[in-house]
Formats: C-alpha cells, sequence, structure tokens
C-alpha cells in the first residue's frame, strides 16, 4: 500500500491549522484531521464556474472574481469557460500557503494557470473585494466553506447575510451572476438571496466526475437583472 505523505502545513490567518498531503499520485488538503478537499474529487467546483460564465462568453471583456483558491479546479473551469484575452479573473485567497502550494506541489495539476497574464491572485478576504467594487464584475464565484449556514453567527456571516448578499450584488455589472457552492442546501439562503430581489436557480450537482454519483453538491445561480451587452445603446450611454 502506497504511503500518505505530509508535503507541508501551515496555519491560516486566523490560526486554522493546515496539512497538505500526497498519496498515489493525488493531493488532499486536512485540518484538524478532516479532509478539506482533494485532487480526486471536484465536478461540483467545475460546475460552478461552467454555468457562472456561460453566459458572458460573448462578452469581450468579462471580470470574474473567484473566492477561494482551494486546489485551482473553480479558477481553470472559469478561464477554459473565458477563453476571450479581455477576460480577467481575480482571485481572493486568505493564506498565502495555499497559493503557495499550488506554485510547487501542486502545479501540475493545472499547468501554466497560475502564470496565464489575466490571472490575479490577491491575498485578501472576498468581502473587501467586493466591498471595494461597484457595478464592477460580470461574475462573483464564492466557493470559501461547506455553505451559508457554516458560517452563520461568526465573524465571517458578512458573506452570507443579507447585507453580504447586498454588496455583492452592488458590485455586480447588470445581468452579473453570485454563484455559491454548498455541500447542502439550505432554504434559507435560497430566501435571502430572493429577498434580495435576485433572479435564483438552485442547481444540484453530482459532487465528482468520478465515485459516487449519488452525492451531490448544491449551487445557487442568483442573477442580478438583465444582461446589458457591451456593444449595445444602453451600455454606451451608462459609461458616459
Amino acid at each position: 500500500m502506497k504511503p500518505y505523505n505530509k508535503l507541508a502545513e501551515t496555519l491560516t490567518p486566523e490560526g486554522e491549522s493546515l496539512e497538505l498531503f500526497e498519496h498515489d499520485g493525488s493531493f488532499f488538503i486536512s485540518s484538524n484531521g478532516n479532509r478539506l478537499m482533494t485532487s480526486l474529487a471536484h465536478g461540483s467546483e467545475e460546475e460552478l464556474a461552467r454555468i457562472a460564465c456561460q453566459p458572458f462568453r460573448p462578452a469581450k471583456q468579462p471580470v470574474v472574481l473567484v473566492g477561494g483558491l482551494g486546489m485551482c479546479f473553480t479558477l481553470a473551469a472559469a478561464v477554459e469557460s473565458l477563453p476571450q484575452k479581455g477576460a480577467s479573473f481575480i482571485v481572493a485567497e486568505l493564506t498565502q500557503a495555499i497559493l503557495e502550494w499550488n506554485q510547487t506541489y501542486m502545479k501540475g495539476l493545472h499547468l501554466g494557470l497560475l502564470d496565464d497574464a489575466r490571472v490575479t491572485v490577491k491575498l485578501k478576504p472576498v468581502q473587501q473585494l467586493i466591498a471595494e467594487a461597484n457595478d464592477h464584475y460580470s461574475a462573483i464565484m464564492l466557493d470559501v466553506d461547506n455553505g451559508p449556514s457554516a458560517f452563520h453567527g461568526s465573524d465571517n456571516d458578512s458573506i452570507y447575510s443579507l447585507e453580504g448578499i447586498h454588496a455583492a450584488k452592488n458590485a455586480l455589472k447588470d445581468g452579473g451572476i453570485l454563484a455559491v457552492w454548498s455541500a447542502y442546501s439550505d432554504p434559507k439562503y435560497t430566501k435571502l438571496l430572493r429577498k434580495a430581489e435576485l433572479e435564483v436557480s438552485v442547481i444540484e450537482v453530482p459532487a465528482a466526475h468520478k465515485g459516487r454519483k449519488n452525492r451531490l453538491h448544491t449551487i445557487w445561480i442568483a442573477k442580478k437583472g438583465a444582461y446589458i451587452s457591451q456593444n449595445s445603446p444602453n451600455s454606451q450611454r451608462k459609461r458616459r
């Protein structure tokens, strides 16, 4: 039996322990003995990006914000979905070691991805980047925890609270999409998104491309109004 090799460990800015392991060519990141993510199961994270980015394939300069770098599967799917030269992808990642592990130990998972000139990784909380923006992003994708309820009552509640949803809505362009990944369904969060007057779809997708197909994850697609083409008369007037 092939051994599990611990490659590195770090602490998050909040003091949480993270460990990177390799086993038989695959990787996983654990915290206090619990696996947070693995390179073997990432289908739903890729679907998050594909669904959120698809409406902006015709746009010349879509701007995408990804909350959480992880193992780069969401980012890679977004880049693949929007190949146009004018696209830009901003990733908010709290832990510098996560970025460094993707640049070293796990670089073989997505060769060249982090060298793409359209990709920028910022070591900042995603809520900070959202708060700093106004009518800026085509899509905001959040994959920062197991789901909305995981943060309720904590300092990170601002991401998923009604106030946080309104902040994301303000940061989106007309027709922009807030896409949120979760390991489980959460009807309360669906109600909050609709209370913020977003057009909401709740989609269940397989957690992984292989293995247990009956294990599903939840994706919320929340749209802000109607999309306005960059070349439309309305868009030109708005920019003036």
